[in-house]
């Protein structure tokens, strides 16, 4: 009977089983670079953060909380406009992450009733 494959090439179980181990290695080693990274090149979340933007320590409460009341406006007018260009599952949740913008206005608007008033200087 004639076999139209040659038989593989006669190798000592020895170097088969070492090739095939230091494979195994390098293949952990790839994947391990790629999907695993090392602890060093971890870094605490604020290292991670992007730092575009920074609140000055000195900065005085009453403009910051200015500030984030006006940044919470334009979010929400912005959701607004999103939401009319949308239609149905996308436009709802455009519109909860809208409701969530309003219940920020809302609670800065509450904070700045309740601080007490600055006179000018």
């Amino acid at each position: 009977m004639f076999k139209a494959t040659p038989n593989p090439p006669k190798t000592d179980s020895f170097s088969a089983t070492l090739d095939a181990k230091k494979f195994r290695e390098a293949a952990d080693r790839a994947l391990d670079h790629y999907l695993k990274p090392n602890a060093h090149h971890l870094r605490a979340p604020q290292d991670r953060a992007m730092k575009m933007f920074a609140v000055a320590p000195e900065a005085n409460a009453r403009a910051i909380t200015i500030q984030t009341y006006e940044t919470f406006s334009s979010v929400s007018i912005l959701l607004l406009d999103l939401a009319e260009s949308l239609d149905n599952k996308p436009r709802h949740l455009a519109m909860a992450i809208y409701q969530l913008s309003e219940m920020g206005l809302l609670l800065v608007e509450k904070s700045l009733e309740n601080e007490p008033a600055v006179s000018g200087v």
